[in-house]
């Protein structure tokens, strides 16, 4: 097991406290929005990095190569979705990891967390939006517990293709897809199947999305995401939500997208529990190091969680006068 260093910059940045009412709002909503939770110098680390993407002086698996020969908008849409280098590159495991996105995963689904998945946007002028979808169609857990970390980079805004959020879609089932991968709530009397979720498109209509008419129960509370550089949008597996294109001329729409569950759901996507990292807490179930060693729960000695605590009541049932105690279950065989 590695130690962490105790100079390490990323334990010396000061906590985020979720308010009760910011809590309160999540559970409202399904959503929460939180200002400038990433540091300036940060969002410039992050910003430098994807400068680097672009203009081809990092490799991203599986990209086309970059051509200097290729115009600027060609170049700006090369890249416009990258997933999961957390496995190949230090910084995308460092801002994985970041200390402050985790207090408010913590508060709001932990206490125990599993890092799961990494992906940068890089939305250029004229860029594509993506349809309505639900996230946990695609990275199903149990119990059901996946929450998104949308980290911008630039600021979001209506004219180059924020998010938009429906506020108490997360009220909703997970819709199943009609061939295909996704995950869906299949048990449910009444279902409804969908086919052409989340695709790419400019088409703000997006009319073959099936997703869309159950998405059209919200329209009038639907919601743009307006976010400034390091203001971060957390939003649950369930929540109904899309981005329009990039209307710009000349503004990209850079974010850093990151998922998480609490540790102790079990999920067989991305290889399983044992290949996501465990971020805070504890758990019961296998979990994954951090290839290049950010500070986290995996790699440290002091592996506690309030789910293990004295702090956590013992089992409360009814005694034998009639009041509620404190009691040890009982061991005598018994027949059902």
């Amino acid at each position: 097991m590695s130690i962490i260093a105790k100079e390490d910059p990323w334990l010396t940045l000061e906590p985020y406290k979720v308010s009760v009412d910011e809590y309160r709002s999540f559970r409202r909503d399904g959503y929460l929005i939180v200002r400038n939770l990433v540091t300036p110098e940060h969002v410039e680390d992050m910003l430098r990095h994807t400068e680097d993407l672009i203009y081809g002086r990092i490799e991203v698996p599986g990209a086309e190569p970059f051509d200097p020969d290729a115009s600027l908008k060609e170049i700006e849409n090369r890249l416009l979705r990258i997933h999961m280098l957390h496995t190949h590159l230090e910084i995308w495991e460092r801002y994985l990891l970041y200390p402050r996105v985790l207090d408010v995963v913590q508060a709001l689904h932990g206490p125990d967390i599993a890092a799961m998945q990494t992906m940068m946007f890089i939305k250029g002028p004229g860029a594509f939006g993506q349809g309505f979808h639900q996230d946990t169609y695609y990275i199903p857990t149990f119990p059901d517990t996946l929450i998104g970390a949308w980290i911008a980079l630039d600021r979001a805004d209506t004219e180059n293709g924020c998010l938009w959020m429906s506020p108490g879609s997360h009220s909703e089932p997970i819709y199943p897809p009609t061939t295909g991968y996704g995950y869906g709530d299949w048990g449910l009397g009444g279902m409804k199947t969908v086919a052409n979720v989340g695709a790419h498109s400019n088409d703000d209509d997006n009319s073959i999305n099936e997703l869309k008419p159950i998405a059209a129960k919200y329209a009038d509370r639907e919601a743009p995401a307006v976010l400034e550089p390091g203001d971060v949008a957390f939003f649950g597996g369930h929540v109904l939500h899309r981005s329009l294109m990039n209307r710009s001329e000349d503004r990209m729409r850079r974010s850093f997208v990151n998922h998480y569950c609490n540790a102790r759901s079990y999920t067989s996507w991305g290889g399983g529990n044992k290949c996501h990292i465990l971020a805070r807490g504890n758990t019961h179930l296998e979990y994954g190091q951090p290839k290049f060693g950010t500070p986290c729960a995996a790699n440290s000695r002091e592996r506690t969680s309030i789910s293990d605590s004295p702090l956590t009541p013992p089992m409360m049932m009814a005694t034998p006068e009639g009041t509620m105690a404190p009691q040890t279950p009982a061991e005598v065989p018994h027949d059902d």
